[in-house]
């Protein structure tokens, strides 16, 4: 059996920036307990599978330890090997998944995520966070993923959290962020509860970030920034229950899975 395979950057205007995902387009499902193992064996943060359903698509991610909900940069990644390798004519492509009907549009190069809004509830701050990250946020919100604030873009880059201890806490995630660094707002995303320890970027993180954002700053529209070793920029819009989340994809390569 053999199943064709891309590696893009998504979140990136070039290779080796944004976050890597892998990307299996698919004539039909395949057993779950065999993406997985195909997810674990690629090692990327997600892994991505989407099939025919009527006239779109059904998507899955998988990281390398479990499936996932929502994955925003493999769905964009995904989008853009059918816009330019599988010739996909229309601008914009749906996806049918575990969060409802996703779309994704193309605007020249930009591809443009239209994702369900997540807006997170504050919450106390869970007891051991302020010792897994080093240091103490000056809120927390939660929406499956724990978000916390810091006051200042320079705290969140300088962060060096353990891992043993943030993957005790009950999330999929931890998200940490602060207002600056020249944008709207910075961010970085822990999951090592998922088998990702950090995300480079993280585009379901902001179905959280971008109301908090827009709401604490009184503005519709949000330029991003998630400061991790790769780094990638997202442009952001909450539009009612939905969030906008913009940004471009490189291809770094191409090939064939024989199983």
């Amino acid at each position: 059996m053999d199943i064709p395979i891309y590696q893009v950057d998504a979140f990136a205007s070039r290779p080796f920036e944004g976050n890597p995902a892998a990307v299996c387009p698919l004539k039909q499902w395949l057993p779950d307990d065999l993406m997985q193992s195909i997810a674990a064996e690629n090692n990327l943060s997600e892994t991505a599978f989407f099939a025919p359903d009527g006239a779109n698509y059904a998507i899955r991610w998988f990281t390398p330890m479990a499936e996932v909900d929502l994955c925003g940069h493999a769905t964009l990644a995904s989008a853009w090997v059918l816009f330019n390798r599988l010739g996909f004519r229309s601008d914009t492509v749906r996806f049918s998944s575990r969060s409802g009907m996703l779309t994704v549009a193309r605007d020249g190069d930009l591809l443009i995520l239209d994702f369900p809004c997540q807006a997170p509830r504050p919450c106390a701050t869970p007891p051991g966070l302020a010792e897994a990250l080093g240091a103490q946020p000056t809120e927390c919100l939660e929406n499956v993923d724990l978000v916390a604030v810091f006051d200042e873009a320079q705290a969140v880059q300088d962060l060096k959290p353990r891992m043993e201890r943030l993957s005790t806490l009950d999330y999929r995630g931890i998200i940490v962020t602060a207002p600056g660094g020249g944008y709207d707002f910075v961010s970085r995303f822990f999951g090592p509860s998922v088998g990702v320890p950090e995300d480079p970027v993280t585009g379901s993180a902001h179905t959280k970030l971008a109301p908090y954002w827009a709401a604490r700053l009184g503005k519709e529209r949000l330029r991003a920034r998630q400061v991790s070793a790769r780094g990638g920029d997202l442009d952001c819009r909450v539009k009612g229950d939905r969030v906008l989340i913009a940004g471009r994809a490189a291809p770094f390569l191409e090939g064939m899975l024989s199983l």
